[in-house]
């Protein structure tokens, strides 16, 4: 009697157990994924939210990392800026490795538009376009991509970034998207000037451009790293408000 009794505990508890993992929702989930785009294998990882739907629409992000933009930064960036951030609100994000080496200011950008197509029909993405953004190269990126290719953008945000090799139709071709640029106040590089001096540009044509100097932060902004990615997230939300000041 005590074994059948003992049996029919571990039965119920299995039975309990399954109970709770079935009402439990989706988990989020990070991907990693290859497509052939433009004649190169394109190595990139997806972030999905928490309960993701298949059948539903969300808000996407491509996100391009900095440095050599290898998966190693890719995977930097989505751990230290996006991915927790994205699985809570309810966003798709996107992250490609440059293909072959070559840049996405450079070489590199010759897979867009195909590939957002792709991720397109793979996700179903709000009103079928993206924001894009990016530290340093993947900033300077974030620009060049979006100018290239501004009907699938609604907002670029780098942190740093500015223009690649910039002209007065690059940045019109921006101008209906809203524009964020963060910069660090110590920041020893070049892209102060060129950063205020396009934001200013942007205004004049009246578009929504925020250039924010972040006091007391070198290059590497941690201020808008961890709990404080919120803030970039914030921004994407404020495309709903219009991107005209």
């Amino acid at each position: 009697m005590k074994l059948r009794a003992s049996s029919w505990i571990a039965l119920a508890v299995a039975m309990a157990a399954s109970v709770m993992i079935a009402i439990q929702p989706l988990h989020a989930e990070l991907i990693e994924m290859t497509k052939k785009v433009a004649g190169t294998t394109v190595h990139y990882k997806v972030v999905l939210p928490n309960g993701y739907d298949p059948g539903k629409a969300y808000p996407g992000v491509l996100v391009l990392g900095g440095g050599p933009q290898t998966m190693n930064t890719v995977d930097n960036i989505l751990m230290r800026s996006f991915r927790a951030e994205a699985e809570k609100r309810g966003y798709i994000v996107v992250a490609p490795a440059a293909p072959d080496g070559q840049l996405f200011f450079e070489g590199g950008a010759r897979i867009f538009p195909e590939f957002l197509k792709m991720i397109s029909a793979d996700y179903e993405i709000q009103d079928g376009k993206f924001h894009i953004a990016g530290p340093s190269n993947g900033g300077i990126a974030a620009f060049h991509v979006a100018a290239a290719n501004p009907q699938y953008f609604l907002s670029v945000t780098a942190f740093p970034g500015y223009m690649w090799e910039p002209t007065a139709a690059k940045l019109q071709a921006i101008s209906k998207m809203c524009v964020f640029m963060y910069v660090g106040e110590l920041d020893e590089y070049m892209w102060h000037g060129e950063m205020k001096k396009e934001a200013e540009f942007l205004r004049s044509k009246g578009t929504l451009a925020r250039y924010t100097v972040e006091r007391g932060q070198p290059h590497r902004l941690a201020t808008l790293a961890g709990a404080n990615a919120a803030r970039l997230f914030n921004g994407f939300e404020d495309t709903q408000k219009g991107c005209s000041q």
